[in-house]
């Protein structure tokens, strides 16, 4: 069991008998009264969001998870394929249970997937990954005394902004929650 003071983003709870994951959560202290805790939660299976709100100290049932490092192949019209890299099993899965995630991986790249039993219920990136530009405008000298930035697409496809001195051929290094700009990579 875990209870509302023990939430944290990301954790997987069963909830009326679905599965949902904890997108966000915060702590409400009305002037009279008890503490409310509301909590946005995406169902696993369905990828539906819901907020609800719970009085705190409430307690739900914690599912059980499983993390196996894997390995990113490739992908096809419907699924992307993982390979286990002990075992050398190759795992289909849905795009729908990637995600957004799709936009960060490229080809040998390492993940976590997230099983709950023997069914795939999302993926799981590591908190950086480094990309290769490979479109965007030319910066132009002089431009930098603004700090100004521009929008350069990566290998994967995602768009991130960037500093102007950033140019196609370049590795960035992203990071994977908010999906912007961190470094230049050697």
């Amino acid at each position: 069991m875990i209870s509302t003071g023990e939430l944290k983003k990301g954790a997987t709870i069963e909830l009326d008998g679905k599965l949902y994951s904890i997108l966000d959560y915060a702590h409400i202290k009305m002037g009279r009264g008890s503490a409310q805790v509301r909590i946005k939660l995406r169902d696993v299976r369905s990828g539906s969001t819901i907020e609800q709100t719970f009085q705190a100290g409430t307690k739900f049932q914690r599912a059980r998870v499983e993390r196996r490092e894997m390995q990113y192949l490739y992908r096809d019209e419907q699924f992307f394929y993982f390979m286990n890299t002990e075992t050398f099993e190759q795992i289909p899965v849905a795009a729908d249970k990637v995600g957004d995630a799709d936009k960060y991986l490229k080809e040998n790249d390492n993940c976590e997937l997230v099983l709950y039993g023997e069914e795939v219920i999302g993926v799981e990136l590591p908190l950086t990954v480094e990309l290769t530009v490979v479109e965007t405008e030319p910066g132009f000298k002089g431009d930098t005394a603004t700090g100004g930035t521009k929008p350069a697409k990566t290998e994967t496809g995602l768009v991130v902004n960037v500093p102007l001195f950033v140019e196609e051929g370049t590795r960035i290094k992203v990071n994977t929650d908010s999906g912007a700009y961190i470094e230049r990579v050697g």
